[in-house]
């Protein structure tokens, strides 16, 4: 199968390695050290045992257009980052190019092929101009939940740090045998990847974390554990949660755990630093809008008071705001 990987940073370039190493070929996208590094040196994975897995030689490209036609698109950078790269994504491909989108927070796509009152509206939050819709074809999305942690420790090398399961679905809740043959390459690869005839239900579970754990750790530097364990911080979160689900209900979304276990989860990873936090911590961009704003918006929708979940966000937004006015990182050592 020929795969592009549209965004090899910590869980694309996790992904291009296995998969390159059980025979498919891959190209990755990615820019600068990383790309310089990957081309010299082929891209190495340190698994969580240690084991060192390096692809090499490997494709490797800044551009999409040079990556030429494939059978399926990972697209996995950053829900914010799509827009840019979404008008060059029918480059990579044909009528029957797959693209699993692999974005944390509610997806462009939610209420495509959702049958009910809903049908097509657009989420706004993470596709305000529509570009995204425009340029990738309905027909052609998987959606995906991603479960690993990992992280570039230089240019080039990704370490895992927990996780191996990443949970597929068809946005129409089918069970079709394009999905089939990339959860069977996946796992072909090392990975768990489930098919999930209810897609949203495995997305809501991830975003009912995210949404209130990513901006309460932003705020205060604060990790999983600690939010959990501070009773204020996890009444907030509970807070926050519980309006989430309010919204996820309406939509007919099943939480298929409860919010205490949910809490629970989060504080059995332990120290553990939410993305948001080290986005703060190194400058980059928040992904409030897919995490936070896209679910103030469905509440909108849903006619569904998120009081809780709007003062967290005003905040959040507002020290996004000045990290990127200062160009500015922001970190307790």
């Amino acid at each position: 199968m020929k795969i592009c990987v549209v965004g090899a940073g910590a869980i694309g370039g996790m992904l291009g390695v296995k998969l390159a190493l059980t025979g498919h070929e891959v190209t990755l996208i990615l820019r600068g050290a990383n790309l310089e590094a990957v081309r010299q040196n082929g891209l190495m994975l340190i698994e969580e045992n240690g084991n060192e897995l390096v692809a090499h030689p490997i494709k490797a490209t800044s551009s999409i257009a040079e990556a030429g036609v494939q059978d399926l698109v990972i697209l996995a950078v950053k829900a914010h980052q799509v827009a840019a790269v979404a008008a060059d994504l029918p480059q990579l491909m044909h009528s029957a190019t797959r693209v699993v989108t692999m974005q944390n927070g509610i997806p462009w796509w939610y209420f495509h092929k959702l049958a009910g009152h809903y049908l097509g509206a657009p989420v706004r939050a993470v596709d305000p101009d529509g570009v995204i819709a425009q340029h990738i074809p309905i027909d052609s999305v998987i959606g995906s939940v991603v479960y690993p942690a990992s992280e570039v420790i230089r240019p080039g090398v990704i370490k895992v740090i927990e996780g191996n399961r990443f949970t597929l679905g068809e946005i129409d809740g089918t069970d079709t045998p394009g999905i089939r043959a990339i959860s069977d390459a996946f796992k072909a690869a090392g990975f768990k990847a489930p098919v999930s005839m209810d897609i949203r239900s495995e997305i809501w579970l991830k975003v009912w974390g995210n949404l209130s754990f990513n901006p309460i750790s932003a705020l205060t530097h604060a990790t999983l554990e600690d939010i959990c364990l501070y009773p204020p911080t996890r009444e907030l979160a509970a807070s926050m949660m519980t309006e989430a689900q309010a919204i996820g209900e309406k939509l007919g979304v099943q939480f298929k755990v409860s919010l205490e276990k949910r809490i629970a989860g989060a504080q059995a990873v332990g120290q553990h630093k939410t993305s948001m936090l080290q986005d703060v911590e190194q400058g980059r961009a928040l992904e409030l809008q897919a995490l936070v704003a896209s679910v103030l918006e469905l509440g909108q929708i849903t006619q569904t008071p998120t009081p809780t979940i709007h003062a967290v966000y005003a905040l959040a937004s507002l020290l996004a705001k000045n990290l990127a006015v200062h160009n500015a990182t922001l970190k307790i050592s």
